[in-house]
């Protein structure tokens, strides 16, 4: 029998043991065909284990256990107790911080500095969803005197959900909060770039007290065990983080199955706009945040970078300087702020955008180029001489690469602004308080930020306008995507006429 658990190193941590079965019914198990994939370190482009691979087959096992738990123990457990346990998880999570995070670099490549504060993020989010679990309400409604009408809040059921690799824990957490708050089970797909981090969380799923089957975690493939899991006929409700084009796919296998309800949340291609009152020093510095954090590998990335022309070359000068700056390397080093790439595949693909920009006419201010000569690095990139049909302002490139043109009013910037099939996120930089209403009203996306980028928290629905999703993550409005509404009428007497 081949073994669940290996021996892996990390700088920061020293030897730890990784799990690297599929976590079903709280054990980590040899998947049914035994099948295993690599997963690479993208700093060093070398193997860093092999895990169990969840075929069509597993995805059965992992649903069934799920439907056991659910019909089961968990119904049976009252929602003060399933806070208990998320509590338990959300403290666990912290005590282990450091070797999730360094997980979490190792295999998807992030700044450990970077991972921490992920890893601090999970546990805030599954704690803040235990406090919902137990305030979950219906209501009565008054229709006539001879009748008792209640209204009941329900949870859905099994759930499956599909997370990417560029937050692998901490989109987790999103998906894993407001579905256990609300009383389902689930069934997890991890990204098969980053399965790593995940199975060593599962570990502390079973020590925190859930009954078998709650949350089963299983690493996979898209066209296999994600395909599987929309799919099924026993999922009640599908719920995916990942490319539009995906999304489309999972939807249609949705409706052509049992019709399950769907939550998406999907690409992005944000405008960040600077507006000539606009503090510059501070726009910069948030600008740069807004498109190199996380290796610009963020859905709501602000790569559309609208300058107003009064200021745009002095704007531009300055920008490229501070990009220039942004610490590129090893990501356990703790001054680094970009690192690796995920992988090969979007290595290749990046620097294919890179490329159509070149070939389009735009300037390549900065970057454009591999960074060293090991791991999947690409410099921090800047376009500019951008125009609205080139590739590089239409579609999502989700790598450190932005581009850069100018406009000349308010009206202007909420045109261009809105030129695009995305709706996830966008930011202003003006201080000018009825503009910022003004422009943040006009534009239409899911979150908009004024002075800032990427300020996201667990109290704050996040979701998009157009092909960046259905539904919204996080917030009270999270809840809603796992709960069920039944209405109850109860007659208490009388002849009918």
């Amino acid at each position: 029998m081949a073994s669940v658990f290996t021996e892996l190193k990390t700088p920061v941590t020293g030897a730890y043991q990784q799990p690297t079965g599929l976590f079903i019914n709280n054990e980590f198990v040899e998947g049914v065909d035994k099948k295993t994939f690599e997963v690479i370190n993208p700093t060093t482009e070398e193997v860093i284990c092999s895990v169990h691979e969840a075929t069509e087959k597993d995805v059965d096992v992992a649903v069934a256990a799920a439907r056991k738990a659910f019909e089961g123990p968990w119904k049976q457990v009252t929602p003060g107790q399933r806070a208990g346990y998320m509590f338990k998880l959300a403290e666990l999570v912290e005590k282990n911080l450091e070797v999730l995070a360094a997980v979490e670099s190792l295999d998807n490549g992030k700044s450990i500095t970077l991972a921490k504060g992920d890893v601090g993020a999970v546990a805030a989010c599954i704690r803040y969803y235990a406090g919902w679990a137990d305030k979950i309400e219906g209501s009565t409604v008054d229709i006539a005197p001879d009748m008792f009408h209640y209204i009941k809040k329900e949870p859905i059921g099994v759930c499956g959900q599909i997370i990417p690799w560029n937050f692998p824990l901490l989109m987790l957490a999103w998906k894993i909060g407001p579905a256990l708050a609300t009383g389902n089970t689930i069934v997890m797909k991890t990204a098969e770039q980053t399965p790593l981090s995940a199975l060593v969380l599962a570990q502390l799923v079973k020590e925190a007290g859930f009954p078998p089957g709650v949350l089963n975690i299983i690493s996979g493939f898209g066209k296999t065990a994600g395909a599987a899991l929309s799919a099924h006929m026993d999922v009640d409700k599908i719920a995916f983080t990942g490319s539009t084009v995906v999304g489309r796919a999972i939807m249609k296998a949705a409706a052509a199955s049992n019709l399950k309800k769907v939550t998406l949340e999907l690409g992005g291609k944000s405008p960040n706009i600077v507006f000539n009152d606009a503090d510059i020093e501070q726009a910069i510095s948030w600008v740069n945040f807004g498109i190199y954090y996380n290796h610009g590998q963020c859905c709501c990335a602000g790569t559309r970078i609208y300058v107003q022309e009064d200021i745009y070359d002095k704007f531009v000068e300055a920008f490229k300087k501070r990009a220039t700056a942004n610490k590129v390397g090893d990501p356990f080093h703790h001054e680094t702020f970009q690192g690796p790439q995920v992988s090969q595949l979007q290595y290749d693909r990046i620097m294919g955008y890179i490329q159509s920009g070149k070939e389009d006419g735009a300037t390549v201010e900065v970057g454009g180029e591999r960074h060293g000569d090991k791991g999947y690095f690409i410099q921090p990139t800047i376009f500019s001489n951008v125009t609205s049909d080139m590739k590089i302002m239409k579609e999502e490139i989700f790598g450190p690469v932005c581009a850069i043109a100018k406009f000349s009013t308010e009206e202007e910037a909420i045109k261009l602004g809105n030129e695009t099939m995305y709706g996830l996120a966008a930011a202003l930089h003006t201080n000018d308080v009825n503009r910022a209403i003004r422009v943040s009203n006009a534009l239409r996306a899911g979150t908009v930020w004024v002075n800032c980028y990427n300020m996201l928290h667990h109290q704050l629905p996040f979701g998009g306008y157009k092909a960046s999703g259905i539904g919204r993550e996080l917030g009270r409005e999270a809840l809603n995507n796992y709960l069920e509404t039944k209405s109850v009428a109860i007659r208490l007497g009388g002849a009918l006429f």
